[in-house]
């Protein structure tokens, strides 16, 4: 009996030991940059183990098959040879930090990337990091609960863009929090392709085809981010119940915000500046929720389009759009939800109990608007004054109106404008 609460007692005692010092003491280690000193050192490395890169190249590229920390401190770099991915994670809890990571090769059929976490590479951490001239930056192919954090990620300048890969590119990886990164010089910022719960925040963009391209993912949250120059900022395609709150586009070619077959998404305090030709784009999408959003500087505010039905819009700000709303349709479509409609800047109402409406409803669209868009060769006779009698005939007449968009309680004040703080954080 002695003997059995001898035994019981020190096996008590070693699993409390490897409690508090963790799997069998992690160590540190110095790696040089030296020919094939990172591949010896890894090689010898134990679960847990920090393996910090001296300051220079070190050789790539390199799998990292042990839940280990590769650290540069800054000033260290990874070096590809032009195939396949500079570092591939392909087991759960690696973390990949404080590296200049160059290289890849230009595969698009196995996305060669700077970083490549694995179906297996759950609960990664890549941060800190500058990745550069890689077709993909960071490929995020089937980890969950990843992480891909404070990161400058650079496509390459020498290839077309349609020729580039993607700066972050996500494939079933639920959960994965994307934040703090600039992106640019890539085809997309981030391409999300199945995958759900995921949530891109705090990113910039810059240079991009897309800044985030949304295809078949449900549930995930787009916040924080500023898309700068880039020919669509946010485009959300067949996708559910994404949210989508106070993100900037500033300047994007075409659209600022794109929804096309996306439900039941929450677009809130967004900010859309000078778009190049719409401040937000809807094409069949159905049951949204678009609020105190601000669309501004674009030559069409908000395009409405193909059966998109059932959207809530309440206390958007409309101002200087050339035309704030372009809609065809023979259905009325009311823009105020509970008692609250949006601010239009062209909307000369006066509000006479000061209660912050404007005392006549406001239609943004009437009869010639509706030919000029059905017939793009009447806009010869714009200023005729066959033209202007009508317009005059039908602010006369509002049963002449044709079905459109109507805001019977629109707002005497916009919301302020404001920037979120985005991109690499020092």
């Amino acid at each position: 009996m002695h003997s059995v609460l001898h035994q019981l007692t020190g096996g008590l005692v070693f699993a409390a030991t490897l409690a508090v010092c963790g799997p069998l003491a992690a160590k540190d280690w110095s790696v040089p940059a030296e020919q094939g000193a990172l591949q010896e050192t890894m090689e010898k490395a134990q679960v847990g183990d920090v393996l910090r890169l001296a300051p220079g190249e070190h050789i790539g590229p390199v799998i990292v098959d042990k839940a280990i920390t590769l650290d540069g401190a800054g000033e260290a770099s990874i070096t590809g040879n032009g195939t396949g991915s500079v570092v591939t994670a392909t087991v759960p809890d690696v973390t990949i930090q404080g590296l200049t990571l160059t290289g890849s090769g230009l595969s698009h059929e196995t996305l060669d990337a700077g970083v490549k976490l694995t179906k297996k590479a759950h609960r990664a951490v890549v941060r800190n990091n500058r990745i550069l001239n890689n077709l993909t930056g960071v490929d995020v192919h089937g980890a969950k609960d990843a992480i891909v954090s404070n990161n400058l990620i650079e496509g390459r300048q020498d290839l077309r863009p349609n020729e580039r890969g993607n700066g972050i590119y996500v494939w079933n990886a639920p959960h994965l929090l994307a934040e703090y990164n600039t992106i640019r010089f890539g085809r997309d910022g981030v391409f999300v392709n199945t995958s759900h719960k995921d949530t891109f925040r705090n990113n910039k963009f810059e240079d991009l085809r897309f800044a985030v391209h949304y295809m078949h993912g449900n549930k995930g949250i787009i916040e924080g981010n500023v898309s700068t120059g880039n020919t669509i900022g946010y485009a959300l395609m067949f996708s559910d119940r994404l949210t989508v709150r106070h993100n900037v586009s500033i300047g994007d070619r075409k659209h600022g915000l794109m929804l096309n077959y996306a439900n039941r998404a929450e677009i809130v305090g967004n900010q859309v500046f000078d778009g190049g030709e719409k401040c937000l784009f809807m094409y069949n999408a159905n049951k949204n929720t678009v609020t105190d959003n601000r669309f501004e500087g674009c030559p069409i505010g908000v395009h409405f389009t193909a059966g998109s039905a059932k959207n809530r819009f309440q206390g958007n700000a409309f101002i200087q759009n050339r035309t704030q709303v372009k809609y065809v349709g023979s259905r009325s479509l009311d823009w105020s939800t509970d008692g609250r409609g949006n601010f239009w800047s062209d909307h000369a109402a006066f509000d006479m109990n000061g209660d912050g409406y404007a005392d006549t409803a406001y239609r943004p669209n009437d009869m010639v608007d509706q030919v000029l868009w059905t017939q793009p060769s009447a806009k010869l006779l714009i200023g005729s004054p066959a033209v202007q009698l009508l317009r005059w005939t039908q602010s006369q007449f509002p049963a002449l109106l044709p079905g459109g968009i109507v805001d019977n309680a629109p707002l005497m004040h916009p919301p302020a404008r404001s920037m979120p703080v985005s991109g690499v954080q020092g």
